[in-house]
């Protein structure tokens, strides 16, 4: 089957800057001005064309009907604005960035394992913390998903996730869990969580899909390639954007035919699960293009093994330049949600790249 994609590709700090020939993407605080338009058949990219904004209807007009269509709803996924993320009282604005924070409450996540394990008290100071720091969204980890990891028995997971989920929810926060267990999906629902943040995009128990779409609850359906226990396994591409792109693309057809409705839907292409360096710095340049998806997108790069591998092997409590550099790409690419440990950082620099691009909408208002 052939296939098109848009991937944007040129940028603008404001629609004035392009004289209004920009579209704002995926309602973010991002402006894209150029885009290009691959065809891939059976695999392999066989055309490539620059289009600038203004040209893209007649682009796609010229195309076989096939590709058209698939162009349109693209093109109509890359403008759409997506409404505000309701969670219990809480309201999250979706046109602005926003930070989740990591709460792992395992002995052996590759960041902070056994820190907050069987410590009630100092997983909620510390998720306390964050909030105050500037966190939207907390989430709720009893599993590690590092590559090597071993599996986790259901029940240790529930004894682990549930008693942090119900602090949370005490102190009125906005919480995700993060699980592939349908079993803790359900309990930390009724014990608070509002969002379900699947590394297996809901795949490791077909009931959850039935499960998220009766609840109601938004669901984060990440990339990974392994369909077992490991996750990373099998991380084998053709090219690794395009076709990651394709397998989300899949789970998110597979989420809205399960009666999961897609404005609940979030997507994340995995950054870390089962992909060399390279194939995540490629996924990190390409992350525009998930908008053309038509769902917000999350990215979590904090503390990943790349950083390491690109800064001769700092151990992960030691990458928050790293960390950093690859949020602020995130922002670039007009990423809706950040996954982090850093949070007071993180949130910082959000303020301080939000500060130039309210600043970059007047920088031409004094020109004739």
């Amino acid at each position: 089957m052939r296939k098109l994609y848009i991937r944007p590709i040129g940028f603008a700090e404001s629609p004035q800057s392009e004289h209004g020939d920009a579209i704002r993407l995926s309602g973010s605080m991002v402006w894209a001005s150029r885009f290009a338009l691959l065809v891939r058949d059976n695999g392999r990219i066989v055309s490539r064309d620059l289009v600038a904004a203004p040209g893209i209807p007649e682009a796609l007009a010229a195309l076989p009907d096939d590709l058209a269509v698939q162009g349109e709803a693209q093109w109509a996924a890359l403008r759409k604005v997506h409404e505000p993320l309701g969670c219990g009282t809480r309201t999250i604005r979706l046109d602005q960035p926003q930070v989740m924070g990591i709460l792992n409450v395992t002995p052996d996540s590759f960041s902070d394992g056994g820190q907050f394990l069987d410590d009630p008290e100092a997983a909620a100071t510390h998720a306390a913390q964050m909030l105050e720091a500037g966190a939207a969204i907390v989430d709720v980890g009893g599993e590690s998903t590092r590559p090597g990891a071993a599996a986790v028995w259901e029940g240790d997971e529930l004894k682990r996730v549930i008693p942090a989920v119900e602090r949370l929810a005490g102190m009125g926060a906005a919480i995700s869990v993060d699980t592939r267990r349908l079993a803790v999906m359900e309990a930390a629902c009724a014990a608070g969580a509002h969002i379900i943040n699947d590394v297996s995009a809901l795949r490791h128990d077909p009931r959850s899909l039935q499960f998220a779409a009766a609840s109601g609850a938004p669901v984060v359906l990440m990339h990974a390639p392994g369909s077992s226990d490991d996750l990373h396994a099998g991380g084998e591409y053709a090219d690794v954007v395009l076709d990651v792109f394709d397998w989300l693309a899949e789970r998110r057809d597979a989420a809205i035919g399960a009666g999961i409705a897609a404005e609940r839907i979030f997507l994340d292409p995995g950054i870390g699960f089962g992909k060399s360096v390279a194939e995540n710095l490629a996924l990190m340049n390409a992350l525009p293009l998930f908008h053309a998806l038509g769902s917000p997108l999350v990215v979590g790069a904090s503390r990943k093994r790349t950083i390491g591998a690109l800064s001769n092997e700092a151990p992960a409590h030691r990458r928050l330049g790293g960390s950093l550099t690859l949020a602020i790409k995130a922002l670039d690419a007009g990423v809706h949600i950040l996954r982090v440990h850093d949070v007071f950082e993180t949130v910082q620099a959000i303020h301080v790249w939000r500060g130039l691009r309210d600043a970059a909408l007047t920088d031409f208002a004094q020109l004739p």
